[in-house]
């Protein structure tokens, strides 16, 4: 037991690892669908690519969703509207009439026409409540059925132009008095019939609502049967029109038996074996190529949560509606990996994940390819992402791909542009809008797992910061230094393509440590006076040496990343402190060159290389003599060789090539630093 206590200790790292390897295979396995998948791929509009297919089983031909939406709007169409009668409004208003008309009419009416006018308006009131009275407006076509209900029982039916609109009366009255030769009486009549006129159709929205439901509850979803050993489809022959529907049925049916044969464990084995694998192609790729990112348990939990929170999503808006898959914004996940890390690790995840995600989409190859495609433009467009412009013109780019994509494919599936679904266009725009929100996701991710991105460069790299304020107060001498080394590395990152941020980051930050013992550094005695002459060479040795350790504490006191620490670790790498070394040697020629030798460790990323280089060929051109171009030259060159022979750049993934570039530059800078004209010859 205590060895196996033990044995866990040592690997404890690699014991977490197994642990988030294993809980993310089982949390992705479990947002999976657990049906069969259809084993014939096929797409519509092209050949069958496999041998001919016969129907393994019965089985119903469903319907397209486009023939089942044209029933509902068939039906929808023609549905019934349904209206109350109210029976006892009509007594009501003959009654009123009766007792109205001799008080609105004058007495001196002759008896003939009074009665005449009586009689017209009985008839008047009878015809306009044959079918009845609308109580409001209603804007339908003329031609649409209507069921008039009287206490729930159908009364009669008649079409929507039968009924009568109150704005209506008016017109009927005087088109019937005009009729019978009595317009004198229009308006009498009408003030009349406004004050007893009711409605007496109440539209019944419940019952009309209720009737559509049951009449869209009846549709059936398919539409005839193919029978076992029937053939489907040949091999060559084009997928498309009943052909294409028939073999959707099948697949449907298909993935709804293995469900229902009871084959979850199976379907569960195998979805396992395959997010295992894609997750395992990860790991080893972080193995084998970012050893530094592999070794540290908080990023790889980084990643796995991401590719995780990518399939959580998207399954999330599978499960809700498929047609809306396109709005999810996987770009995001190369966005924050390249970010944080580097481009080739932000495209490698981005991938694993999309053929995850394969497995669960509707028309995954489609999928895949754009999601592929748009991983591939965001990896090779996103640069320098603290920039916004740059980020809104990637974004940009990623949308127009995604469409441009979409397009072909519609097209070849369809042979036309004449049912092109406009709407999903709209959908890869708010991807591209989603997409957006990487900035504040970076910043979120920065807090929760410590770690930093090109965005706290940015921030890091103002002067005006609290620490380099300090610095510049205390060391100023040492401040200006590392301005000088800022520039150079600068320079010198964007020849070779390394991160010039992050190198310009940790320049600023490399000396911080000398703020302790300001004038034991010989850039800010600006009395003349050095205090080293009062130690011995061990001692001065070791104060020199302590700028590294103190710069590390006060770091980690402001809460500097790890990655700007990590140049103040390696700017001196393993080298010596030659002077006080030499000096100690003119006394004690056995001295022990490991008391004056820097504990390191060595570079081991090109930034950090590039540091050190800089670092030193700025820090020693302080003692260049009238110095020439052919000087310049040499002392650069001198300077980095010591270094190779050292093998200070051993750990560092720095070419040969990459080292003789940053030469050049070094060059340059330092002579235009020193103002060098070209000599002319006499």
């Amino acid at each position: 037991m205590k060895d196996f206590i033990n044995f866990l200790y040592k690997n404890h790292s690699l014991a977490y690892k197994l642990i988030l390897f294993i809980s993310t295979t089982f949390l992705i396995v479990y947002l999976f669908p657990k049906s069969g998948k259809f084993k014939y791929n096929f797409e519509k509009g092209k050949p069958w690519q496999s041998e001919n297919l016969y129907a393994p089983f019965d089985f119903a031909i469903k319907k397209s969703e486009e023939d089942i939406e044209t029933e509902k709007t068939e039906i929808k169409n023609n549905a019934i509207l349904y209206f109350n009668v109210e029976p006892k409004i009509k007594e009501r208003v003959l009654e009123d009439y009766k007792a109205e008309f001799k008080l609105e009419l004058p007495d001196s009416l002759v008896k003939q026409d009074k009665e005449k006018l009586f009689n017209i308006g009985l008839d008047l009131i009878n015809d306009l409540y044959v079918n009845g009275v609308l109580n409001e407006d209603y804007d339908l076509p003329i031609d649409k059925k209507v069921v008039l209900l009287e206490g729930r029982t159908e009364k009669q039916t008649v079409k929507f132009s039968q009924l009568i609109k109150q704005g209506d009366i008016k017109n009927t009255i005087n088109n019937l008095l005009t009729k019978e030769s009595l317009n004198q009486f229009v308006t009498p009549y009408v003030s009349l019939f406004f004050d007893i006129i009711e409605p007496n159709l109440i539209y019944d929205k419940e019952f009309t609502e209720k009737a559509l439901l049951s009449d869209l509850d009846k549709i059936s979803f398919t539409r005839g049967s193919v029978e076992r050993e029937t053939l489907i489809i040949s091999k060559g022959e084009v997928v498309e029109g009943d052909k294409y529907q028939i073999l959707k049925s099948l697949e449907s049916e298909y993935e709804s038996q293995v469900w229902t044969k009871s084959n979850y464990n199976w379907i569960l084995f195998a979805y396992t074996l395959l997010v295992s694998l894609a997750l395992l192609m990860l790991l080893l790729f972080l193995r084998k190529y970012r050893i530094d990112i592999f070794e540290n348990n908080t990023k790889v939990t980084f990643i796995f949560f991401n590719v995780f929170l990518m399939v959580f999503i998207t399954t999330l808006v599978v499960n809700y509606n498929s047609q809306y898959i396109y709005v999810v914004p996987i770009c995001i996940l190369p966005l924050v990996l390249k970010a944080f890390f580097d481009a080739r690790l932000g495209l490698f995840a981005h991938v694993i994940t999309v053929l995850l995600l394969g497995s669960i989409v509707p028309n995954s190859y489609e999928y895949m390819f754009l999601q592929i495609i748009a991983g591939i433009v965001t990896i090779l467009t996103v640069s320098e992402l603290y920039k916004r412009a740059n980020l809104f013109i990637s974004v940009g780019q990623i949308t127009l791909i995604y469409i441009i994509a979409y397009f072909a494919f519609f097209v070849i599936h369809e042979g036309s542009i004449e049912t092109l679904k406009w709407e999903t266009f709209g959908m890869f725009i708010l991807c591209g809008l989603a997409t957006l929100f990487v900035q504040p996701l970076i910043y979120a991710y920065e807090k929760l797992f410590g770690l930093v991105s090109d965005v706290s460069l940015l921030e890091l790299s103002d002067t005006n910061t609290k620490l380099l304020k300090e610095l510049s107060n205390k060391a100023p001498g040492t401040f200006h230094h590392s301005l000088n080394v800022a520039n150079l590395a600068e320079a010198s990152a964007n020849e070779i393509g390394a991160n010039a941020m992050l190198v310009r980051v940790g320049a600023l930050y490399h000396d911080i440590g000398k703020m302790m013992n300001p004038t034991y550094f010989t850039e800010n005695q600006s009395t003349g006076i050095n205090p080293h002459d009062e130690l011995s060479s061990k001692e001065s040795t070791n104060i020199i040496i302590n700028h590294v350790i103190n710069g590390i504490e006060i770091a980690k006191k402001y809460n500097l990343p790890d990655r700007v620490i990590d140049f103040i670790r390696t700017h001196h790498g393993t080298s010596v402190v030659y002077y006080f070394y030499m000096k100690e040697k003119e006394i004690d020629s056995t001295i022990d060159r490991s008391l004056f030798t820097y504990p390191g460790p060595k570079p081991f990323s090109k930034e950090t290389a590039i540091l050190m280089m800089c670092d030193s060929v700025e820090a020693a051109s302080k003692s260049l003599k009238e110095p020439t171009s052919s000087k310049i030259d040499v002392f650069v060159e001198n300077i980095i060789n010591k270094q190779m022979v050292d093998e200070q750049f051993l750990n560092a993934n720095i070419t040969f090539k990459e080292i003789q570039s940053i030469k050049k530059v070094l060059k340059h800078k330092l002579a235009n630093i020193y103002h060098l004209r070209i000599e002319y010859p006499e």
